[in-house]
């Protein structure tokens, strides 16, 4: 049976990950000490390590083949190591570079295993995570944009921007495998009306696949799925914490919206 790979920047939640099988490699997340006191920051896998751990999917999928869905590499350098690593593996490791980070990327995976477990072949489940991963997209609210800004995260253009929003509560949306700046409001609310109004417009009428992704704010994370699902009623919503490894670059109280249209 085909096995799917993916990290952590997906964001599964532990049940997903167990009734579907799927393999969750964790990014490194570490602290360090400086003037401002421990800062966490985090690192992209090494080829090493993803070469023994396809090595290990593919003594269990029986030779069958192993499908890694990774953060974009324009985030991470975790794609890179991961081509680097399926070099080992000729024809029966298949690497695919989400272009996204969270949920988006999270449903791709879910996508191939649900086919994984019925049988199909690895250029099933490959093209199943593809399909999803090129009908979903995710947007994130940010609280403030001091973490990623630090992060180096941002593109270019929006970092310039970053010391003229602080005073502002911006969306960002991953386009082209980059954090770009494509709403800024002035508060919470005006922020969720800005972000149902950009989910409901790209959905155009159809159900679509929500989750709904947040950093320690619970309440408003809820808050905003309500207003997803007064405005989407037919759609499937999932409420999920962000991973560490997200947390670490958004800060405090932002949160994501991962969609997949149909």
């Amino acid at each position: 049976m085909i096995r799917v790979v993916t990290d952590s920047a997906a964001g599964l939640p532990a049940d997903i990950v167990e009734e579907l099988d799927i393999c969750v490699v964790d990014l490194h997340v570490m602290e360090s000490h400086g003037k401002d006191g421990a800062e966490l920051s985090t690192s992209g896998l090494t080829a090493l390590e993803l070469a023994a751990l396809y090595g290990r999917q593919m003594e269990r999928s029986g030779d069958d083949g192993v499908l890694a869905i990774h953060l974009s590499k324009e985030l991470s350098s975790t794609w890179s190591a991961a081509v680097t690593a399926s070099g080992v593996f000729p024809d029966t490791v298949r690497v695919i570079d989400s272009g996204t980070a969270g949920m988006a990327m999270g449903a791709a995976a879910m996508a191939a295993a649900k086919l994984a477990q019925e049988g199909a072949s690895l250029d099933e489940c490959y093209a199943a995570a593809i399909n999803t991963l090129e009908r979903g997209h995710t947007w994130v609210y940010l609280n403030s944009t001091e973490e990623l800004r630090r992060s180096g995260r941002m593109s270019a253009a929006t970092a310039m921007l970053s010391t003229a929003l602080l005073a502002t509560k911006p969306i960002m949306a991953i386009q082209g495998g980059k954090l770009e700046m494509v709403g800024k409001t002035r508060t919470q609310t005006k922020a969720f009306t800005k972000l149902v109004d950009l989910v409901a417009s790209r959905a155009e009428g159809n159900p679509a696949f929500i989750a709904v992704q947040y950093n320690e704010d619970k309440v408003s994370a809820r808050r905003l799925e309500d207003l997803l699902r007064l405005a989407l009623p037919d759609s499937s919503f999932m409420l999920v914490p962000l991973t560490d490894v997200l947390s670490v670059h958004v800060g405090p109280g932002a949160i994501g919206v991962s969609a997949v249209f149909s």
